[in-house]
């Protein structure tokens, strides 16, 4: 249990430490995909945990919330906010899809070496590539959501 809590320290830690990498000027953006991310992976990973297709036997505010806080609500939309601040809106179409794939992928890897050497994630009737699908989806909808934000005047 200890290596567990030592883990999420570390998460928190190294979340927080993303901001540094966030351009300054562009800090308006990270911080709407940030809420905009906070929203859909808090219902998402709430709906999911519901239907027991994952569970997370240990995590912060266990009396208040089934789901994870620490990743859900913290990690994965930090982690979008910086997507989207650094996104290669002036690259080709294969780098941006790179790009995408790359966050996905690297989460994805983490995520599953978490489920499999601790138990903070616990994969019932899931597996890897739902949650990279998942993350695709929310971060291309997060994606499409400040674009669509920051063009309003």
């Amino acid at each position: 249990m200890k290596l567990e809590w030592t883990i999420l320290v570390i998460v928190w830690m190294l979340t927080f430490s993303l901001f540094f990498f966030i351009p300054h000027r562009k800090f308006r953006l990270a911080q709407a995909a940030i809420l905009f991310k906070q929203m859909i992976t808090w219902i998402i990973g709430q709906v999911v945990v519901e239907l027991g297709l994952l569970e997370y036997p240990v995590r912060c505010f266990a009396s208040v919330h089934r789901s994870s806080f620490t990743f859900e609500f913290l990690s994965y939309p930090v982690i979008c906010g910086l997507f989207n601040a650094r996104y290669p809106a002036e690259r080709s179409l294969w780098f941006k899809l790179f790009y995408f794939c790359s966050y996905c992928t690297a989460i994805t890897v983490i995520e599953v070496l978490i489920e499999k050497y601790t138990e903070l994630i616990t994969y019932i009737h899931w597996s890897w590539y739902w949650t990279w699908i998942t993350l695709l989806i929310t971060f291309g909808m997060s994606r499409i959501f400040c674009k669509w934000f920051f063009s309003l005047k």
